[in-house]
């Protein structure tokens, strides 16, 4: 049976996207939910099932290529769209690397390397269970490094104008790559510069040659500017009308970036530092200068690609990008930990090189040897830095999957989306899907909900006996009861401004209370 064969490809494909689908369900069934996954299965009932205009909600959404990759599964199931649609993607993925390694290689070796990856390593499990965009991020990643590399091996500007579209789509799976662009400013020039026909090797020198000539000045000048615009011309244009999109819609350019209606990690970061902050079992965020010494602690293939690659430096340059990437996160997003797929990046990253590099290598046999040992090293580190996360949503991954545990994260969330589900159909409800996007991923029926979307939300906040029966508050304990208006503080605001408005304690969990808006005088006033 040759692996590498189209047929036994599909069929690898098709068991692994079983595989992903049982380990998603199973952890599902658990009750391991994440607030990305959340938050999209919350905007999908917006957009199927909600009422009044939702095109805001629909184009603005972010990042808002994972959000429409859901949209896709909703028919078989809401609850399970985000965990369908990352079992399903990272099972392709796989076929699109395995593709790569048959069409370069042919040799089955390499695709039992790669499959034992993707069936025992916990951070392709995570990206595939989780039901987190992780999935899609890898994919354009590993597509975008992969045209770049045909492009030093052909020279053909079609392989900049594929990565450069990889790397739009990259940018709308996660913005944060928008960054990525800048570490590749002074690596076209040295492409450029490797391009040209002359005698000298060193870069330098090259250099030197070029400016002092003018016709090769001229050249170099004329292609590093070509490259700049093919490359970064689309990204920039893609965010500049995506930016006037969310001007038009909702009054700002960076919306899709920095509200918490449009995206889910802007609370979530804020949470997660005053946490950190706050703890008495302080964590230091991770260093700057150890911070690249834990990517290679956690794929040490990459000292292997940068290995085969050590003869052209200007490869070796495209391998350590992303080094400086992850290094430039760390200072900019300074109040955050790094996320567990900035290190899957560089897992991707090390076995494309290795695809391509791996020609050269005269003793295929030992050199084969020496990467199962890395793949051995990487699923024990693999799993250790999942384990020892600083953050929790990833340590929760492996107490549920491991040790069978069950989740009870979500409990406050699903209680009170169980009340609201038993409450009549006529039956009104205030709420803030700025916090409660998990209470409304559990509620059955979105109508009643009046949830900022809605045109008539902010007349329900100022006046709730007009327009509502219930109103759900965050309670003082709800760690995010200081990013929204629904809180107690909200509930003594109407009292005082509204005085014929009673507010009857109705239901009540650690993190919400939900009230039962009374008028006249015959209500109970409950606090």
């Amino acid at each position: 049976m040759k692996l590498t064969g189209t047929i036994y490809l599909f069929i690898l494909t098709f068991i692994l996207v079983v595989y992903y689908l049982v380990c998603g369900v199973y952890l599902n069934n658990l009750g391991y939910y994440n607030h990305e996954s959340l938050f999209y299965i919350e905007k999908s009932k917006i957009v199927f099932e909600g009422l009044g205009n939702r095109l805001k909600v629909m184009g603005l959404t972010s990042p808002i290529i994972p959000f429409y990759a859901t949209f896709l599964f909703t028919i078989f199931s809401q609850t399970l769209a985000p965990v369908l649609a990352s079992a399903v993607g990272t099972a392709i993925l796989f076929y699109v690397i395995a593709s790569t390694v048959a069409r370069r290689l042919n040799d089955d070796g390499y695709i039992w390397l790669l499959l034992i990856l993707f069936l025992f390593h916990p951070g392709i499990i995570y990206t595939a269970a989780s039901g987190k965009s992780i999935y899609l991020i890898l994919t354009f990643f590993f597509l975008f490094f992969l045209n770049l590399f045909k492009f030093y091996r052909s020279n053909t500007t079609f392989h900049v104008s594929i990565a450069s579209l990889c790397l739009v789509i990259l940018i709308f799976c996660d913005y944060r790559f928008i960054w990525l662009t800048l570490f590749f400013l002074p690596l076209v020039l040295s492409i450029t510069i490797h391009s040209l026909n002359l005698g000298e090797q060193e870069s330098i020198f090259r250099l030197f040659l070029s400016f002092n000539s003018p016709s090769l000045r001229r050249k170099l000048v004329n292609k590093t500017f070509a490259l700049y615009i093919i490359l970064f011309s689309l990204p920039l244009a893609a965010v500049l009308c995506y930016k006037l999109l969310n001007l038009t819609h909702a009054n700002d350019l960076n919306y899709f970036a920095e509200s918490p209606y449009a995206t889910w990690n802007v609370l979530i970061d804020k949470l997660s530092f005053d946490q950190l902050t706050t703890n008495t079992a302080y964590q230091i965020p991770e260093t700057s200068i150890l911070l690249s010494f834990r990517v290679v602690l956690f794929a040490p293939m990459i000292l292997i690609a940068v290995y085969l690659f050590r003869e052209s430096t200007y490869q070796v340059l495209t391998i350590l990008i992303p080094f400086a990437f992850i290094e430039f996160l760390h200072i900019k997003y300074d109040k955050v930990f790094l996320a567990y797929q900035y290190y899957l990046i560089f897992l991707i990253l090390a076995y494309l090189c290795v695809i391509f590099k791996a020609h050269v290598v005269k003793n295929h046999g030992a050199f084969k040897l020496l990467l199962l040992v890395t793949v051995l090293i990487q699923l024990y580190t693999g799993w250790y830095f999942l384990r020892n996360s600083a953050i929790t949503e990833e340590r929760n991954f492996v107490k549920v999957f491991i040790k069978d545990k069950k989740a009870d994260l979500q409990m406050d969330n699903e209680e009170i989306a169980n009340y609201l589900n038993s409450l009549p159909s006529d039956a009104h409800v205030l709420l803030d899907d700025a916090i409660a996007y998990g209470v409304v991923a559990f509620t059955h029926d979105i109508k009643p909900l009046i949830m900022p979307y809605r045109g008539n939300y902010l007349s329900a906040l100022e006046t709730p006996d007009k327009y509502v029966d219930y109103v759900v508050v965050a309670t003082a304990k709800n760690p995010v009861s200081g990013y929204t208006q629904l809180n107690n503080k909200y509930i003594l605001s109407i009292r005082q401004t509204i005085p014929d408005v009673n507010f009857r304690k109705v239901f009540q969990t650690d993190d919400w209370v939900v009230y039962r808006v009374i008028t006249g005088e015959s209500g109970n006033r409950s606090f």
